[in-house]
């Protein structure tokens, strides 16, 4: 240990009599900063670290809100769209399909290759690097003159650093933040998705006015590149990931980014911080000595052997996938076109209140993740959904708003009820459950496998649209109202819920064979009373292998030290313990109380 760091540490050991931890002091500094939040204390930083990294979210939705206005505006159909019989400019069927969908193969690309760039660089840098790539494809789009290819290959690269972003953003919050609000912070990546789809939408609301200018679609591209410097700039001023960390044996920095993100910078052998780091570190650190984990390994469990890690590569792609198809970007996608063919008289404008709703009705999501947990709100949010599709395809198709112009109201409607149910659930909630699922073995790799999926799915619902539109029209909506049950079944029979479990307990839970996902909220953690109450007698009974064996040990003290752990938490399962614990924190959602 360097000696600026030992000393640093004695100077705590010498201060922290029988184990009580001296009063925090508060000084400058977003490290030394803390508030308490569902019962438990959460750093300045993890909380900064959340609004910073959701930055992401806003650049994925502001690039998938912005194509559906720009495609019909003046100065771009006269641009890139081609000639049609009546001597009028539009966009042929397969050229607006490319257009919008390639982006998504730049996404599932980036996707994959961001699984790469996080476990190389660290999670940090991978994002930073993500934030190049889109600013380099918006400066291709905005160059382009004449040509619908320099466009299409403008988007393409954006989507890279999108998917980049995509894997890396939710990965990297799910990490970091302390268990209370975990879910929250991955599911304002999500909230920040529907910002930027509505702040997308509201500009070219605003520009359509000068829509017969290039300035109209080039203004909307270039703020892209301002939106996305917040990202690029500050995660570099963020911790790095505690478990990335731990993952390479950098023990002590894993320790400092914990008490950083607890608000504890000066005191990073707070008890708070020590049991989060016991928590994780027996888990990590028998992961990391199998050595890094491969893309076969995902398909085939070998060589670890985890429990169900097929089985949670599979459900992270269904769910992905199922979420681009339970029909949200057939509307923000081509939302304006759909209803600008069904006689609305102003499409963009219906285009900006669909937005308003998904902003509006991702907030209750955020309360719903913490409180609710994962799989009652995906079953109920996926029948409500396909309920609402089933409805504005019915009378889409019995009852056509070009003849009827009550049908157009009553699909209006149906839409915001369908946006609305997705933006409280499937919406945030797909997020946070490929954040929280993976070992971290091969946690990059399956989230970018997961990731990947959802960018298929939005590559064929892009793709697809404009043909289903021309063939089948509104009975698209039957097969969106198919995929919606199909989801609700699948999230029934195959989802765990994880509400209020630290990731190496997600981890634990999937690993325990004898639990069934119907069953699995009443699954209680090792060393817990319930799953938001730790049983304090059991963590101070267990030691931490990384003090117990030295940072300089080696890796037979480490091992040593793992099996001495394992003995401790074997005896205390065995009952040598009292049955009532004499400490316990409660970090209880509805609570805000600790007894000592």
């Amino acid at each position: 240990m360097a000696p600026k760091k030992a000393a640093m540490y004695k100077e705590m050991e010498s201060s922290n009599v029988l184990g009580q931890s001296k009063p925090r002091v508060y000084k400058m500094g977003l490290g030394k900063l803390s508030i308490r939040i569902n019962g438990a204390d959460c750093g300045m930083e993890a909380i900064m670290l959340g609004v910073v990294t959701s930055i992401g979210g806003f650049l994925f939705g502001y690039d998938t809100g912005q194509i559906s206005g720009m495609l019909i505006f003046t100065d771009f159909k006269e641009r890139f769209g081609q000639t049609q019989p009546n001597g009028e400019k539009e966009f042929d069927d397969i050229i607006s399909s490319l257009i919008v969908s390639l982006m998504s193969i730049g996404t599932l690309i980036g996707a994959l290759s961001g699984a790469y760039t996080a476990d190389w660089w660290g999670r940090r840098r991978s994002l930073s690097f993500g934030v190049v790539l889109f600013i380099i494809g918006n400066i291709i789009q905005i160059t382009a003159m004449n040509s619908w290819v320099h466009m299409m290959m403008g988007r393409f690269v954006a989507g890279l650093g999108v998917g980049n972003i995509s894997i890396g953003v939710p990965m990297y919050q799910s990490e970091c933040c302390p268990r209370e609000i975990r879910g929250a912070v991955v599911a304002s990546y999500q909230l920040l998705i529907t910002i930027g789809i509505l702040v997308s939408n509201a500009i070219n609301f605003g520009v359509r006015e000068i829509q017969e200018d290039s300035a109209s679609w080039r203004i909307v591209i270039g703020l892209g590149i301002a939106f996305s410097l917040p990202l690029g700039i500050g995660v570099l001023f963020s911790p790095e990931s505690p478990r990335w960390l731990a993952g390479r044996n950098r023990w002590e920095e894993s320790r400092m980014s914990l008490a950083r993100l607890r608000g504890m910078k000066d005191d990073p052998h707070n008890e708070l911080v020590e049991n989060d780091f016991k928590e994780m570190q027996t888990s990590i650190y028998e992961q990391s000595q199998a050595g890094q984990g491969t893309w076969k390994e995902c398909f085939t469990g070998e060589p670890s052997m985890i429990p169900r890690l097929v089985y949670r590569t599979v459900l992270g792609c269904a769910i992905h996938f199922l979420q681009q198809w339970t029909g949200v970007n057939y509307f923000f996608y081509y939302g304006a076109t759909i209803f600008e063919s069904a006689g609305i008289d102003d499409p963009i404008l219906v285009q900006l209140i669909l937005g308003a709703v998904n902003v509006a009705m991702t907030f209750p999501g955020l309360y719903i993740v913490e409180r609710l947990g994962r799989r009652t709100p995906l079953i109920f949010g996926a029948l409500w959904q396909s309920v609402w599709l089933l409805i504005f395809a019915s009378v889409g198709v019995a009852r056509p708003p070009t003849d009827y112009t009550s049908s157009g109201v009553v699909m209006i409607v149906a839409a915001c009820m369908f946006i609305a149910s997705f933006a409280c659930t499937w919406g945030p909630f797909a997020w946070v459950v490929i954040g929280e699922t993976f070992p971290l073995r091969t946690r990059a790799k399956q989230a970018s496998l997961a990731t990947a999926f959802n960018w298929l799915g939005n590559f064929l619902i892009g793709f697809l649209t404009p043909f289903a539109n021309s063939g089948i029209s509104y009975s698209f909506g039957f097969v969106f109202f198919g995929t919606n049950l199909a989801a609700a079944l699948m999230v029934y029979f195959f989802l765990y819920e994880t509400k209020s479990l630290s990731l190496e307990n997600v981890d634990a839970m999937y690993s325990e064979m004898s639990v069934k996902p119907r069953t699995s909220k009443k699954w209680v953690p090792v060393g817990y009373i319930d799953r938001n109450t730790r049983d304090a007698t059991y963590w101070e009974r267990r030691t931490s292998i990384v003090d117990e064996a030295g940072f300089n040990g080696g890796r037979n003290g480490m091992l040593n030290a793992t099996e001495h752990s394992s003995d401790k938490s074997e005896m205390y399962e065995k009952g040598s313990s009292p049955n009532q614990p004499s400490h316990s924190e409660n970090v209880e959602a509805t609570g805000d109380s600790r007894r000592v």
